[in-house]
């Protein structure tokens, strides 16, 4: 990999963790509390218990991309992004622009 495409890796890598962050802070309104006061009925209720599981779901998934996107930082730093973990290859640029937390 060029150090052209490893500067446009890891400005993908920042957009990606900025709007992460964005939809996690977003999912976490989201996910709060449904209180017994609010005056909906009862499909209604059953309606936004079923929607704050999903959102609950999608929230975890966005953590765990997170961490991912910060785990490829720290392997820019380290020197190690853009390589395979296990046999220590490249891997193709194609498939780190699409996902550039793979591992």
């Amino acid at each position: 990999m060029t150090e052209s495409d490893k500067k446009e890796l890891l400005t993908i890598i920042h957009e990606q963790i900025k709007s992460t962050r964005k939809e996690i802070k977003e999912l976490t309104e989201l996910t709060k509390p449904i209180s017994l006061d609010n005056s909906i009925g009862r499909l209604s209720r059953m309606d936004a218990i079923n929607n704050k599981t999903i959102n609950e779901k999608a929230l975890r998934d966005k953590k765990r991309t997170l961490q991912k996107l910060e785990r490829a930082v720290e392997r820019h730093q380290d020197g190690k992004l853009g390589k395979c973990l296990k046999c220590g290859d490249d891997i193709p640029f194609g498939r780190l622009n699409i996902m550039p937390y793979t591992s």
